[in-house]
């Protein structure tokens, strides 16, 4: 099939659309080209996940406008439904994967979910099917994995028995489907025709811009935007740990530096997780060569992963403060999302906070009432605590009343990582309060 027959089928929409990875990004990519009016199979390994969605119950949870809605509505009309066996790819013209590509304990990537994708795809290629790598992965990976793998295992060429472009994802839980929509996206092809036919796949679901590109750029920009990200994110979380030293507050210094123009601090915070901005600027640079040695990533890197112990340091100062040793303390952590509104607990920062808590001696309690297995009540959660540690901004804990909580706690200590309290409202409730970003002497 050549891509000018492609084209016309994704024109009239006589293309058959396969998603692989039904997760965060795969499902709901799924669900939009349905609605368009694509005939879409989904494929997961994951035998419970498609019984879920072949029953028309959406497995993502937290707050998704308008996604279960739809996930119900194109199931319910058939348009999408979900399968493991990769032998119904057979008759698919279309291929999109969105699998997880990890770092290692050396920050290097990790292909184990896109090698076993490739294997299983490769001997069930239809002639002339584009397949589009949807996973954020390092610059050079299209050339140097996805190409070679596929063209020896099904025994096509690249550009004549198959075609290959790379459209990396631009989402973020909670948004999920307005950022498949309203963001614009990079359609790298292996060659100009075929990034033409992405962008003509893609505009029956994206009401942002296009634009063509090879597959290098795709992998360079969607690396290099969320390795901006972090660096960002880091500076503001370095300027957060030099106000404490100084007894000044971030947030009032973020508020007023904004008001300069062409300044965009972001907000600090008690660590950054996600499937994302942890791995991807090492992504970035791993195959950039010897000849490149990288500071400031590195460096960015290393001041983000160090908040949640920051945030163990605070609490431990805290404690200290009204006589009671974190050995000894009972501990509440609120939140381990890693974002609010969301049952998305990858990276969570909270994880590495909890673990030091517990290494220190500490007795936790986790409270998420996104997260099933932290779920419950949150009064009951705060019973009889020394301290509880505001980790991720979930709507729940910013209507908590601090003179009810005053009540319940044994100990009415906060350390707040998102900033979700005012050290006024603390001061007027009873509550002893640190912030990440403020001097203890503003307290």
């Amino acid at each position: 099939m050549s891509l000018q027959v492609l084209s016309e089928k994704i024109e009239k929409k006589t293309a058959k659309i396969a998603v692989i990875g039904l997760g965060y990004v795969g499902l709901p990519v799924a669900a939009l080209f349905a609605e368009a009016g694509f005939d879409v199979l989904g494929i997961d390994i994951k035998a419970k996940r498609v019984e879920e969605i072949n029953a028309g119950n959406c497995p993502i949870e937290g707050k998704e406008p308008g996604l279960a809605e739809l996930f119900g509505k194109v199931v319910a009309a058939g348009q999408l439904r979900a399968a493991t066996d990769y032998k119904e790819l057979k008759d698919y013209e279309i291929i999109t994967i969105s699998v997880e590509t990890p770092v290692d304990e050396n920050n290097k990537p990790r292909y184990e979910a896109l090698r076993s994708v490739l294997e299983e795809l490769g001997p069930v290629i239809k002639e002339g099917a584009l397949v589009i790598v949807e996973s954020t992965i390092a610059p050079g990976t299209m050339d140097q994995l996805v190409q070679p793998l596929l063209e020896d295992i099904s025994g096509k060429r690249v550009g004549e028995g198959f075609y290959l472009g790379h459209c990396p994802e631009r989402v973020m839980p909670g948004k999920l489907l307005a950022n498949l929509r309203g963001v614009s996206r990079v359609c790298g092809g292996d060659a100009p025709g075929t990034a033409a036919a992405m962008c003509e796949l893609y505009a029956h679901v994206v009401e942002a811009e296009l634009d063509p590109a090879t597959c290098i750029t795709a992998e360079l920009v969607k690396t290099a935007e969320n390795a901006y990200r972090d660096v960002n994110i880091a500076f503001a979380n370095e300027v957060a740990l030099v106000c404490e030293s100084l007894g000044g507050d971030v947030w009032q210094v973020r508020d007023l530096v904004n008001k300069s123009p062409g300044r965009n601090m972001l907000l600090p915070g008690a660590g950054v997780g996600g499937h994302c901005i942890p791995k991807d600027p090492w992504l970035l640079i791993a195959n950039a060569g010897d000849s490149f040695t990288p500071r400031l990533i590195p460096a960015a890197r290393a001041v983000n992963d160090g908040m949640p112990l920051h945030v163990v340091n605070l609490a431990t100062e805290a404690l200290r403060e009204v006589g009671i040793d974190i050995t000894q303390a009972k501990v509440v952590v609120l939140g381990y999302a890693y974002l609010e509104n969301s049952d998305d607990t990858r990276n969570s920062p909270s994880a590495v906070l909890v673990k030091c808590l517990e290494e220190l001696g500490a007795q936790v309690v986790i409270h998420d009432p996104w997260i099933p297995e932290y779920q419950g009540n949150l009064e009951k959660a705060l019973e009889n605590t020394d301290a509880a540690i505001v980790m991720v901004a979930h709507d729940e804990y910013r209507a908590l009343d601090l003179h009810r909580l005053r009540q319940i706690m044994q100990t009415p200590v906060i350390v707040d990582g998102r900033r979700i309290f005012k050290q006024g409202q603390a001061r007027i409730a009873g509550v002893f309060y640190r912030s990440v970003g403020v001097g203890y002497q503003e307290n």
